[in-house]
């Protein structure tokens, strides 16, 4: 059942996938354990899905249908990226779920794809990258994947799982290397970036001590990490019920931290939700007011301002943009805006299949307007923080200098910008940008 229901989701239309787990996974009644498989197999093929497209075009025959694929991809998912499923199990399970979806015909077809697949497998890496599977200790006896000295971005599109039309920028801004090894980091899930809170950052490594978790230091004096595979002894926690930690990337709070709140100043944070950056404002001793237009999003924020106990700091209203607030002016305005995600993509892995020209056009454009109705409400001489959680620069530096040209009374006092490190490092485990303007 849990494959059937994994294949139900990818072919479910979603645009996010990893958010109806839980919902498809409560329909089939599954266990807790089958539930985390599917959520397992749903991200790795998201995470995964251009090598899942090649090594499907290269052992498939004929030209099969997105029904048939989905079910490919499932089976796929586990014989080459699961370990803690057998692959006999993968084959038999997988074959069972697309006989009783798609009939007998397709379970035999099924069958001898994956076994085929199953026997081209080596256990070993070769050195050559058109045939080792990124970061997996496998290879294939043959050539899967382009040669990335002669087509970059195609093996990239294979290989790493990202697509071509975002790796081409990052190939001219940052070089190969860098380039590659950002898709590396956006392959699997990050780790967990936990800020303290109310304590000290070793004084939390002790008391999380007692979980036997493998903890380590990020750059950041507040932040502690750790594998993401310890999520659930983490966030089960009595440090994490009681709010004497939270999960937030480094670049984000740094973002947060660049407004400069101080204890009393009236703050204002537009696309607020879920509230991580709202926590380091109110905590600084500021009341704010954040807004959101997702009403489920808003109410996840409202649990985590009730579990850090600082009701009494922020107040929270749904709201598109700043036409409905009655207040007129505030200290300071935080507008962290919608923007590609392309600097978390290994928390958010479905935003790469989604980057293109159009959405590009429509983020930069949807930018601009917050940020021009953020600047509306900062009193005079009162601070703005504009940030993304892009690489962009058109959705960053690029955004912000648009709005300087258009608005000469305002000036741009610092602004930074960052790109996420490899798993198991300092971190930080997110990338973006962000910059604190000034009313003249």
């Amino acid at each position: 059942m849990p494959r059937e229901t994994t294949w139900r989701i990818l072919r479910s239309g979603s645009p996010a996938p990893l958010r109806v787990v839980d919902r498809f996974a409560a329909q089939a009644n599954l266990t807790p354990r089958d539930r985390g498989l599917v959520r397992r197999m749903v991200g790795t093929e998201i995470r995964r899905r251009g090598t899942l497209r090649a090594v499907v075009r290269h052992f498939a025959r004929g030209n099969p249908k997105a029904d048939l694929v989905a079910h490919l991809h499932v089976g796929l998912v586990q014989l080459l990226f699961l370990d803690g499923v057998p692959p006999h199990a993968a084959v038999s399970e997988t074959v069972r779920a697309t006989t009783d979806t798609l009939g007998l015909s397709k379970g035999r077809y099924m069958n001898g794809v994956l076994r085929t697949v199953q026997r081209a497998i080596h256990n070993e890496s070769t050195g050559d990258a058109q045939r080792d599977i990124v970061g997996r200790g496998l290879s294939f006896e043959q050539a899967i994947f382009k040669d990335p000295e002669v087509h970059p971005l195609l093996w990239a599109e294979d290989a790493l799982s990202m697509p071509a039309n975002l790796m081409k920028r990052w190939l001219k801004r940052y070089g190969q290397e860098a380039a590659f090894e950002l898709g590396r980091a956006a392959m699997g899930e990050p780790d967990l970036s936990m800020r303290a809170i109310g304590i000290g950052r070793d004084e939390l490594e002790q008391e999380l001590a007692a979980l036997d978790v493998p903890i380590r230091s990020a750059e950041h004096p507040d932040v502690l990490l750790a594998d993401s595979g310890h999520a659930e002894q983490l966030l089960g926690s009595d440090a994490f019920k009681a709010g004497r930690f939270t999960i937030q990337g480094e670049t984000a709070l740094r973002a947060a931290e660049l407004l400069q709140a101080q204890p009393g100043e009236h703050l204002l944070e537009l696309c607020a939700a879920p509230g991580g950056k709202t926590m380091v404002l109110a905590g600084a001793g500021a009341d704010v007011l954040a807004t959101d237009r997702s009403a489920q999003r808003l109410a996840r924020m409202a649990s985590n301002v009730a579990r850090l106990q600082i009701q009494g700091k922020v107040r929270c209203a749904g709201m598109d943009g700043v036409s409905a607030l009655k207040e007129a002016r505030f200290d300071g305005v935080l507008v962290d805006v919608p923007c590609s995600n392309t600097g978390v993509l290994a928390a958010r892995p479905n935003a790469r299949w989604r980057f293109g020209p159009r959405s590009q056009r429509d983020l930069k454009s949807l930018q601009a307007r917050l940020l021009a109705e953020a600047a509306t409400r900062v009193r005079s001489g009162g601070r703005l923080v504009y940030s993304t959680c892009s690489l962009e620069a058109e959705e960053n530096g690029r955004q912000v200098r648009e709005f300087l040209d258009a608005n000469p009374t305002w000036t741009l006092e610092e602004e930074h910008a960052g790109t996420p490190a490899a798993p198991g490092g300092s971190g930080p485990i997110d990338g973006g940008y962000a910059a604190r303007l000034r009313a003249n």
